[in-house]
């Protein structure tokens, strides 16, 4: 379950006004599925969206989210699989591991916050940095109060007078941090999760191996728009899964797309001229990722022609693109090079 599908169904569900409760993991130990930060949604007919655990957590994280909901309170547990703990459940897991999350819960009246403040970072376009109460023994700092904050504007829901400070504080603090993690600070425990928006991937070119490539990436949770000049290329069908398919020429890329936001660029036309005609317009771009389809031969002689443009180009265009796993068909090929992106992503 992506980033992308959590979101759509936070939409339908806030839409309906039913009762959500958001599920943070704050801390782990020894082998587990998830780490620190990582969310889920669970709706008050025990749905849920994402996983804490392989399933075998969710069915009783449900049972709790039903409790939290009801007494509209946030509340912490801790799942001990470890050696004779994992028998204890009668589970028979096997990982090992520890887990303690977070339960808050999302109700119409507070505007579904702060799910609400953390969903519009996701599907925005820039890092926020989200910190979260998770033990306290300060009435102005309850257990689930949040602070997300973005470019250092913070928006705090559930503190109270000096607590007020002190998270937003804490959230603009989360923005340097890589990793999440939890800090001790006057009364209170506070876990600081650094929040990364949903990749957004643009594929430039709509031929038949291009559509394996955008059904992966919408399975992954991201956002894709593929864009062709070519129209009978795009009433073909086969990108049903991506936000947006938009018809635009090369040389027009810039106005017409948001270039700017997105974070891995893919050029696929399977056409030289038109690739020398994508490239040129976005050689000058920042974006995270970019890379051309095509043996290194290929993107050599792109890059000569453009050399004047930008220099130094070649250290930014990578191709050929994708990790080296023996990919000998389209639907290995856009596996190998969503590894690469997702790599890249993450290291950055």
């Amino acid at each position: 379950m992506g980033a992308r599908q959590i979101l759509e169904s936070f939409d339908r569900w806030r839409a309906a006004r039913e009762p959500i409760v958001l599920v943070t993991v704050y801390e782990t130990a020894g082998s587990t599925y998830s780490k620190a930060g990582h969310r889920i949604l669970i709706a008050a007919n025990g749905d849920y969206r994402g996983l804490v655990s392989g399933g075998c957590l969710e069915g009783d994280l449900a049972e709790r989210a039903r409790h939290v909901a009801a007494a509209q309170q946030a509340s912490t547990g801790t799942y001990d699989l470890r050696d004779a703990a994992d028998e204890l459940w009668g589970l028979g897991i096997g990982c090992n591991g520890l887990l303690r999350v977070l339960l808050q819960p999302l109700l119409a009246e507070s505007d579904y916050q702060p799910f609400a403040a953390i969903a519009a970072c996701m599907a925005g376009a820039r890092a926020a940095g989200v910190a979260t109460i998770i033990e306290s023994t300060r009435a102005e700092l309850p257990i689930g109060a949040t602070a997300v904050t973005v470019a250092g504007e913070a928006q705090v829901f559930g503190a109270r007078g000096a607590g007020i400070e002190l998270l937003a504080g804490a959230a603009r603090e989360t923005l340097r941090a890589r990793l999440a993690h939890v800090s001790e600070e006057q009364g209170c425990s506070i876990l600081h999760a650094p929040l990364r928006p949903v990749p957004r991937l643009l594929v430039l070119g709509a031929g038949l191996d291009a559509i394996p490539l955008v059904t992966m990436a919408a399975e992954l949770g991201w956002f894709v728009t593929v864009a062709d000049h070519r129209p009978a290329y795009l009433a073909r069908g086969g990108f049903e899964r991506a936000e947006r398919a938009q018809l635009v020429e090369p040389e027009r890329i810039v106005d017409a797309l948001p270039i700017p936001e997105f974070d891995a660029i893919i050029v696929m036309s399977h056409h030289l001229a038109t690739d020398r005609k994508y490239l040129a317009e976005l050689a000058r771009g920042s974006n995270r990722y970019l890379g051309v389809l095509g043996p290194p031969a290929r993107r050599d002689r792109l890059l000569s022609e453009l050399t004047s443009v930008a220099p130094d180009f070649g250290q930014r265009l990578k191709g050929p693109v994708g990790l080296d796993i023996g990919a000998d068909s389209p639907e290995s090929i856009a596996l190998s090079i969503l590894a690469e992106i997702q790599s890249t992503l993450r290291l950055q």
